[in-house]
């Protein structure tokens, strides 16, 4: 048996959380919902344009582009390429404070990337689920308001528990260049001497942005698939906010 948000029928109850087998969703017709409020999509392009700032630059800065000819007061590419990785993760840094005060200020959706309810038996069951139809094991999909079991384990600990490591470890490297009691070492700098001092920063930093990377590659391709084979719509979803159902059926 496939699964729906009970959104759909109980405003107030978990969004991933399957109807029992043999229950209706109150007879009423699934059709369009308005699920990601404008603040929600505008953080998720601006942040993705980020991340992709900052991988390419990242990886010139841990690979640098060989020497170019002349003065290098006539090229400064290298000061360019790190100038862009700092404005970008600026970018990134206040838009995840803005994406975490919206989880209080948004609706029910806008706090899913910030939950793991690994406490609900409904979250793992939903979990085996959708990694069975991501294997093709399974032949219908579930059928969801939000975010899916699975989606929401890969962003909690990417997205969030991954942003956070590289938003501390990436403000930490900063500091060397801001000095001592900049605000940067007074909130950052302790992260340097207990991950083993600068170079183990700066190759966990670099091995975060390669995770990074694999993520948005499976996310791209899910949801790619996702939107031409599930029940529901997804780039759309995220584009104009609103989830369209191809079906009324809420099993």
């Amino acid at each position: 048996m496939s699964d729906i948000s009970p959104a759909l029928s109980a405003p107030t109850a978990p969004a991933a959380a399957p109807i029992p087998e043999g229950r209706a969703a109150a007879g009423r017709r699934l059709t369009t919902l308005y699920v990601y409020e404008a603040p929600v999509r505008l953080w998720h392009w601006v942040n993705a344009l980020s991340i992709v700032v900052l991988c390419i630059t990242g990886y010139l800065i841990g690979s640098p582009l060989p020497t170019l000819s002349g003065e290098p007061s006539a090229h400064y590419l290298m000061g360019t390429i790190r100038f862009l990785h700092f404005a970008a993760g600026y970018i990134f840094a206040v838009g995840f404070l803005g994406r975490i005060a919206w989880a209080f200020l948004g609706n029910r959706y806008a706090r899913e990337l910030f939950t793991f309810p690994f406490w609900r038996k409904s979250f793992w069951r939903g979990l085996f689920v959708e990694i069975q139809w991501y294997m093709f094991l399974k032949t219908r999909p579930l059928k969801f308001v939000g975010h899916n079991p699975l989606a929401q384990l890969f962003l909690f600990w990417v997205m969030v528990v991954g942003s956070l490591f590289m938003i501390g470890t990436g403000f930490a490297l900063y500091s060397e260049g801001t000095g001592m009691g900049s605000w940067q070492d007074t909130l950052f700098g302790w992260i340097i001497p207990l991950l083993g001092g600068s170079l183990s920063v700066h190759t966990l930093h670099h091995l975060g942005m390669w995770v990074i990377i694999l993520f948005v590659l499976v996310h791209v391709y899910s949801v790619i698939r996702e939107d031409i084979m599930s029940r529901q719509s997804m780039i759309s979803a995220i584009t104009n906010g609103y989830r369209s159902f191809r079906d009324d059926d809420p099993d």
